[in-house]
């Protein structure tokens, strides 16, 4: 049996200040707790007898058993799936974060590697969505303007399936980043002034951004968008939808990235 305590903490868990203030953060399902501690131990689990059957958990991992209806007023989950766990925030050593501090509040970024940027993509929807999108694509760093959705979020962490155990998510001043970076690396971006994706010679490295729902990049950042591309409609000059949505824009994105390296 769960106290009421306990409960009333994990519900607090759906507000960014106080998962700021905890450090904390809640998963919920079989395929995202799972996911996450191959990579790290719980500090709580909430679980049906079913689910923990069979567990090897960490001696660290406080454990509560629940029935299906108890964990039903505990979930964010419109049905619930067996487990809830509460887990730690990435967290970053003082060398880490005296590097971040020098960066714009990111960690120093691959060039040579795909990276993904999102100027301000406020649906925790959408920006779980793209974190799964990009775990698919073998990109693992994202990073964000601060005006973009909270990664903890348990709408983000459950949209990612797992994903987010895998892709690292940063948040920090986007367009200083960007201004920082050599002027021979690619910072990709979808653009209705932009060149047809399709017939473009892609590199698989540099930065690519994507937009806010409504407004797209905003102004200052599409300004430094050296390789801008167009997710063109067929046919063109057809009345049709004024545009995609960011996750689907981003995963048509990639995908053609991806194929035009396999060529």
């Amino acid at each position: 049996m769960i106290s009421k305590n306990k409960i009333k903490y994990i519900r607090s868990l759906e507000q960014k200040k106080n998962r700021n203030k905890e450090g904390k953060f809640v998963a919920e399902g079989f395929k995202v707790v799972d996911d996450l501690l191959a990579l790290q131990p719980a500090d709580l689990i909430v679980a049906t007898q079913e689910w923990l059957h069979g567990k090897h958990l960490a001696d660290q991992t406080e454990v509560i058993e629940v029935t299906e209806e108890e964990l039903k007023k505990i979930s964010f989950l419109q049905h619930p799936q067996q487990v809830l766990a509460v887990f730690r925030q990435d967290t970053c050593t003082r060398e880490e974060a005296e590097e971040k501090e020098k960066n714009f509040g990111f960690s120093r970024i691959d060039t040579q590697n795909l990276s993904l940027a999102l100027d301000g993509v406020q649906d925790p929807g959408n920006l779980g969505t793209i974190i799964r999108i990009a775990d698919w694509f073998g990109i693992t760093h994202i990073y964000c303007s601060q005006d973009t959705a909270d990664v903890y979020n348990p709408k983000v962490v459950q949209a990612t399936m797992g994903s987010i155990a895998r892709v690292k998510v940063e948040y920090g001043n986007l367009l200083a980043l960007v201004e920082s970076l050599p002027a021979d690396v690619p910072v990709y971006g979808t653009l209705l002034d932009g060149d047809n994706i399709y017939q473009q010679q892609l590199e698989n490295r540099g930065l690519i951004v994507m937009g806010n729902e409504g407004k797209g990049i905003s102004p200052a950042l599409a300004k430094k968008v050296n390789r801008r591309l167009l997710i063109p409609n067929f046919p063109e000059g057809r009345a049709t939808a004024d545009s995609l949505n960011v996750a689907i824009a981003t995963a048509i994105t990639c995908s053609e990235f991806r194929r035009t390296k396999s060529l």
